[in-house]
């Protein structure tokens, strides 16, 4: 048996509990053994979660949540070479256990791209007076690598707000429409905001490379030139106050 195939039995083993594997690695003389190993593997991925959505936890109540873990647990496996990495799923984990309550999966969304967000690479936020010399017809600006989105359909940032600075959260609400929240790295703080759709897409076109007049005339034929061109300079406004805008070229 090589070296390979014992790898193979003992994933199949940690991951699925076959049998099989078991009966190839030595059968009952060592299933003890491998019944240890299962439950450190498994009590390795529970804490890392449990390190990863505090916020979460918090909203939803400890055994709860603890049983959310090991759905997810039972559900994904790991599929990176580390555990920093498989906290990324279980967002959609809660948005399948929890269907009528989506604050939940979005709270968890939350907590994980804070995380995310303070490790992400670094860059350098421009400012106003970086950009004097900027051909505006041209340009097309860079956002801060640690930038995710999402959409959003209830306050859920305003609920993680308030368990953070431990007060009494509001009451679950929906969103009058289908919204979207920012979340990104400002110097050393992650932060996050609610946005709405046309933001969302304003930040997804420039992403994809399409200048800055570009959005101008996008904004203007969708709110009139006059409303989407304000619009446009409020926006850029925001980004550059917000730390979001790390290049102009």
């Amino acid at each position: 048996m090589s070296l390979l195939d014992v790898q193979r039995d003992m994933r199949a083993w940690l991951a699925r509990e076959e049998d099989a594997a078991v009966g190839r690695l030595g059968g009952d003389d060592v299933a003890p053994g491998l019944r240890i190993h299962q439950n450190n593997f498994r009590a390795q991925l529970a804490a890392c979660l449990e390190e990863s959505f505090g916020r979460t936890r918090d909203w939803i109540g400890g055994d709860a949540f603890h049983q959310a873990v090991v759905a997810h647990v039972a559900r994904v496996q790991p599929s990176s070479w580390t555990l920093d990495a498989y906290p990324r799923d279980f967002p959609a984990t809660l948005a399948l256990l929890y269907p009528a309550d989506p604050e939940v999966a979005e709270l968890a969304w939350i907590d994980l791209a804070l995380a995310d967000a303070f490790v992400a690479p670094d860059a350098a936020a421009l400012t106003v007076a970086d950009l004097g010399a900027v051909d505006w017809d041209r340009v097309v600006l860079g956002f801060s690598p640690s930038l995710d989105l999402a959409d959003l359909t209830t306050n859920a940032p305003a609920i993680w707000s308030a368990l953070a600075e431990g007060v009494e959260p509001p009451a679950v609400a929906q969103l009058p429409e289908v919204g979207a929240i920012l979340a990104w790295r400002d110097g050393e703080a992650p932060r996050f905001r609610a946005i709405d759709q046309l933001e969302r897409q304003a930040v997804l076109w420039a992403r994809a490379g399409v200048p800055f007049a570009g959005l101008c005339a996008a904004l203007a034929e969708a709110l009139g030139e006059d409303t989407g061109v304000v619009r446009a300079g409020a926006m850029l406004g925001q980004w550059l106050s917000d730390g979001l805008i790390v290049g102009a070229d």
